[in-house]
């Protein structure tokens, strides 16, 4: 990987499979690479990217800064495939809110990529495909996509997986923006888990008592437009 981390602390940009599906990425500190990645996506000028980060600690490249609440709730959902939208109002990266204030951060728990984001820095990663068209499960169909207008490609294989979720915090509950990866549904009482075992487990308990169980930390569902 080291031709690639090069290519990315110069301002390149690739594609690479995520810890969720293939993204187009590129150092989250380059003015220049995310411009180039909106250029390339076709992507909404108005709407930010998911900035992969290798540790808590990179939150403060961006001046986030943290209570003991977000803190904590942090610990419920990290390292692992859900991003999470947290407060970034600098006016020195408004190339990367475009005006939000927001930005949606996600913290891998795959070791490899882990690696590299410690090497590159943090890494704005949409997914690798113009906007308004699927996402590329392989390489072969993101070379269609973006040809020679990318630096690099890396190819993890076929990938047929779902985005990451998204969620946000308020007053101390976790708000979902939208459903993807890092997300268990407990059919039953369509309730929200970040464990699969505690999913199956509010199963089990609504089964045989007909009911919810109280008892077990929920997250509050909203239904509202992905804003990222």
């Amino acid at each position: 990987m080291k031709k690639i981390e090069g290519i990315l602390l110069r301002g390149g940009i690739g594609v690479l499979l995520t810890d969720t599906i293939y993204g187009l990425v590129g150092s989250a500190l380059s003015k220049m690479a995310v411009e180039r990645i909106y250029k390339v996506r076709k992507r909404n000028s108005k709407k930010p990217f998911i900035i992969l980060i290798s540790s808590v600690k990179d939150l403060n490249y961006f001046g986030v800064k943290l209570d003991q609440k977000t803190k904590a709730l942090l610990k419920k959902i990290w390292p692992g495939p859900v991003s999470v939208i947290l407060p970034c109002s600098s006016g020195k990266f408004y190339f990367l809110h475009r005006g939000t204030k927001i930005l949606a951060f996600r913290l891998p728990k795959l070791n490899w990529l882990r690696n590299l984001l410690r090497k590159t820095g943090p890494l704005v990663a949409p997914s690798a495909n113009p906007e308004g068209l699927p996402p590329a499960k392989t390489i072969k169909e993101a070379k269609k996509y973006f040809g020679n207008e990318a630096d690099f490609y890396v190819n993890g294989g076929q990938q047929a997986a779902l985005p990451s979720s998204l969620v946000r915090f308020k007053n101390g509950q976790i708000l979902i923006e939208r459903e993807g990866q890092g997300l268990y549904q407990c059919p039953e009482c369509k309730m929200h888990y970040f464990n699969k075992a505690t999913a199956r487990q509010c199963e089990n308990w609504c089964h045989k008592h007909k009911s919810c169980n109280l008892d077990i930390i929920k997250i509050a569902l909203e239904s509202a437009r992905a804003k990222i």
